[in-house]
């Protein structure tokens, strides 16, 4: 398995940062460390001990707010490129913190770190296909608590290799959706568990964000290749050189944990309800093709890209519980940001665009929309309302530190992480489920059961907010209790 793992990354024509030429030994690369967590007594009680795989943009922004939290100590970083770890080591710097343990030098340079530090904790901030085997290979290797970036898998096979290194080994892996710890959503979620939509019905979320510029950086040295792939220069850098390959060779929704991690929240999947089939379709592909003319010209050697990726996606999912969801994937085409989040029960509902809300008998007036931040503001998550304040600065409008609180309270405290191996599989899985149906002209597609059967008795862990009780009535229908 290690080495057909390794066989595949090296061979993945998406990789985007040259696997060719690397020296493989066959050493344990997963053998524990020599000093283990608990014999590290002279270092501080309640100290976590985190490593970071990826301290580009998005892993710097983990390494700013991790080193906000006063028991989180940065004791090893890796990352392939000088410019990535200079930044992540000023930031340290400037932070009045120990410089850490530097790993680079190769694409696997993160299995020696894995190998030779004694960590509590890693996060994986990397391009989507180094998220399995390095999170595979953080579990294996020991480490109690991987977090690790969305999407978590591109295949089913990754999925399920998740769910299983995770059961294998006993080491907890968290999916690093933030959007799940919002502010908004967070209070949407607090207004569900306690009945004020009622049963919910529908739902709709996704991610519609104009990607355009981002898959086409003008920081990027490409160089087209006939055929149809992109080689990245070696000057290279943010998710522009990998995330445009994935438009080039795959036709689905490509990034679905944006919205469906709420949702999923919401609607209890995996502790109590869970996703069971799916239908996804895909527009023809035009926006990347214009987007290339309009900034570079007709005969731009990229406009001679066959770009697979359809501009919208949308894919409709029917739940155990009778629940059904729409999840539209919309990257390539000119539009404001939106997730597009629709909370529907047979009381009420909140909608995102726009930001309102109606709950029948409760509204200002009957059949007309109320502003959502007067609801959003009562029902604020306990997080928010006891960290609001300490979370100002941090990324994307404080979400980022919620989470990564989250994650290291779970860490310090030795509990389950609030988004586990079974969320990070089941919301990543509509990728690969998406591709399939995409490809079979919509035909309905069958969600595995990650969990086995235990979707029926597990309870919601995440959130949890003792100020707003959860309805009995609506555990009831999620077989809770």
């Amino acid at each position: 398995m290690q080495n057909n793992r390794r066989d595949f990354i090296r061979k993945s024509a998406l990789t985007g940062v040259g696997l060719m030429g690397i020296k493989l030994t066959g050493e344990n690369l997963f053998a524990q460390p020599e000093t283990s967590i608990a014999e590290r007594a002279d270092e501080p009680s309640g100290l976590v001990r985190a490593g970071f795989i990826g301290v580009g943009s998005r892993g710097r922004s983990h390494l700013n707010d991790s080193i906000s939290l006063k028991n989180v100590e940065i004791a090893a970083i890796c990352d392939i490129q000088k410019s990535s770890l200079d930044a992540a080591l000023q930031i340290i710097s400037e932070k009045g913190r120990k410089e850490p343990k530097i790993y680079t030098g190769s694409e696997l340079s993160f299995e020696d770190m894995l190998q030779h530090e004694a960590l509590d904790a890693v996060i994986i901030a990397t391009p989507w296909e180094w998220h399995v085997p390095m999170s595979v290979a953080s579990m294996k290797a020991g480490v109690s608590y991987t977090a690790v970036e969305v999407s978590a898998a591109n295949t089913l096979e990754e999925c399920w290799d998740l769910v299983n290194v995770h059961e294998e080994t006993g080491k907890e892996l968290m999916i690093l959706e933030n959007v799940c710890y919002r502010r908004d959503v967070m209070a949407v979620l607090n207004m569900v568990r306690t009945g004020l939509f009622g049963e919910l019905i529908h739902c709709r979320c996704g991610y519609e964000h104009d990607l355009r510029s981002v898959k086409f950086n003008d920081g990027v040295n490409y160089d087209y290749v006939k055929g149809g792939a992109l080689k990245m220069g070696k000057e290279a850098y943010s998710e522009a050189q990998w995330r445009g390959l994935h438009a080039i060779r795959r036709n689905g929704d490509l990034y679905p944990t944006h919205g469906i991690g709420p949702v999923a929240n919401y609607l209890d999947i995996n502790r109590g309800n869970r996703f069971l089939t799916l239908s996804s379709m895909a527009t023809k592909s035009r926006g990347l093709h214009k987007f290339i003319v309009d900034n570079g010209g007709a005969q731009h050697p990229y406009a001679n890209i066959d770009f697979n990726l359809g501009d919208i996606v949308t894919s409709m999912i029917k739940c155990a519980n009778g629940e059904t969801i729409i999840v539209t994937h919309d990257t390539n085409l000119p539009r404001p940001y939106s997730l597009g989040f629709r909370v529907e029960g047979t009381k009420g509902l909140w909608y995102n665009d726009g930001n309102t809300i109606y709950v029948e008998g409760k509204s200002k007036t009957p059949h007309e929309w109320d502003d959502s931040a007067e609801w959003t503001n009562q029902y604020d998550q306990k997080y928010w309302r006891e960290r609001g304040q300490e979370a100002e600065g941090g990324g994307h409008g404080g979400m980022d530190f919620i989470m990564l609180y989250d994650f290291f309270d779970a860490v310090k405290n030795k509990k389950p992480v609030p988004l586990d191996a079974y969320d990070a599989a089941a919301w990543s899985a509509i990728s690969a489920l998406s591709e399939m149906s995409v490809a079979r002209g919509g035909s309905l597609v069958d969600f595995p059961d990650f969990t086995r059967g235990k979707w029926m008795k597990r309870k919601p862990w995440y959130a949890i907010d003792e100020k707003f009780p959860m309805d009995p009535e609506r555990m009831l229908i999620n077989n809770l209790f």
